[in-house]
């Protein structure tokens, strides 16, 4: 049995297989419109003659780390029947997607786990967090604002001031998504509620997305440019008190909320969030941007499922000089300069989740302290946050 990309005729197969695998049901009205969605992914799937036993889904994604803008595979939707499970189909789908994202110049890819231990085995690592806040009524207290206010129902033309906000915070961040004119409406102007927060000269400063339901209020995503825009929506979270016992508000990890409230001690709760795996290392390497420092540091990658990653990095401040190691070939010695690091450890200290010390600390990098401080010293700070969902 060989992998094969699904085409269009597939599709309603596929459908059946993510329905049955992740306990969901698709309306037959919704069919249509769920196909057209397919169209733009690239569908790996292994096939018995025209059954349909796995698959496995990539989707088109670019990403912001900072200003910068890089192509990303995002992994959904893999799944296998029961009865076909346990004859390694993910693991064959997983390591030919690998090599279809490095063709595709996706150069890094993201995944939501449904087992991190499972996803590390194929260099994918933890990058992003969220944190779920939840505020009790009784602390819904308003903080000094000024003279700005909150909208809501927001005209169709309106909406590229959002879009704008949005774009401004996730530049400033690493991870995020470009998001296209598609994704704000299919999976941001939806079903739920935007409010936003327009400063006294009319400008938009932030916004959430949230819905209001059996005495409970969800923040789904706050976005602000400014801490007026966080007050303002604050305070308007705060006006639904005859309506809601609690809010539950999920930001990042980076958000100063609730220190600022008049109650700061609140339930938070931090779970590790989607995953991050750099597709093709050298040209990601190339295309990131190190902070200049006039020293030089060599890496030494390993790639059990990318094997064209393999080999040794020259960072300087002017060029990112690659010596790979040839196909089959084996180091005998282990490299007496530079950092011997994994790709999931790669991946994780260049998206900013944990610092090259932490990694060193924990054994994941290995190599001499005065090495592990220049590479340090070249990585900008960053501040990984993905609020999305695929």
């Amino acid at each position: 049995m060989e992998i094969v990309v699904l085409s269009e005729k597939d599709y309603e197969e596929a459908i059946k297989l993510s329905m049955y695998a992740f306990q969901y049901k698709v309306n037959e009205e919704d069919i249509p419109k769920r196909k057209k969605m397919l169209k733009s992914h690239d569908i790996l799937a292994i096939k018995d003659g025209e059954k349909l036993l796995a698959k496995l889904h990539i989707i088109p994604f670019s990403i912001y780390i900072k200003e910068k803008i890089f192509h990303m595979g995002g992994i959904a939707g893999v799944s296998t029947y029961p009865e076909y499970r346990r004859h390694g189909y993910v693991k064959q789908l997983i390591t030919e997607a690998l090599r279809h994202m490095n063709q595709q110049q996706q150069y890094i890819s993201f995944l939501h786990p449904f087992d991190i231990h499972f996803y590390r085995r194929f260099g994918w690592e933890i990058f992003a967090d969220n944190k779920k806040v939840t505020v009790e009524k009784k602390d819904f207290v308003m903080l000094p604002s000024t003279h700005g206010k909150v909208i809501r129902d927001i005209a169709e033309n309106e909406r590229v001031h959002i879009e704008k906000v949005y774009k401004a915070y996730a530049a400033s961040h690493s991870g995020m998504l470009v998001r296209t004119q598609d994704w704000w409406n299919d999976h941001v102007y939806c079903e739920d509620n935007i409010a936003c927060y327009m400063n006294e000269r009319g400008e938009y400063e932030g916004y959430l997305v949230y819905s209001v339901k059996n005495k409970e209020m969800e923040v789904i995503e706050i976005i602000t440019k400014t801490h007026q825009a966080a007050v303002g929506l604050w305070n308007f979270i705060c006006q639904h008190d005859s309506m809601i016992e609690k809010v539950v508000i999920t930001t990042s990890t980076y958000d100063l909320f609730p220190f600022y409230l008049k109650q700061p001690k609140q339930k938070i709760d931090v779970q590790p969030y989607f995953m991050g795996r750099i597709v093709n290392v050298e040209e990601f390497l190339k295309s990131y941007s190190f902070l200049p420092t006039s020293e030089k540091v060599f890496i030494h990658v390993n790639d059990e499922y990318c094997k064209w990653n393999i080999g040794t990095y020259l960072l300087t401040d002017d060029s990112i000089t690659a010596y790979k190691i040839k196909e089959d070939s084996v180091c005998t010695h282990p490299p007496k300069v530079g950092l011997q690091i994994g790709i999931g450890a790669l991946t994780t200290i260049l998206l900013g989740y944990k610092t090259v010390r932490d990694l060193y600390n924990l054994g994941e990098i290995m190599g001499s302290l005065e090495d592990v401080k220049k590479l340090e010293r070249k990585i900008p700070e960053l501040r990984p946050f993905f609020p999305d969902f695929f």
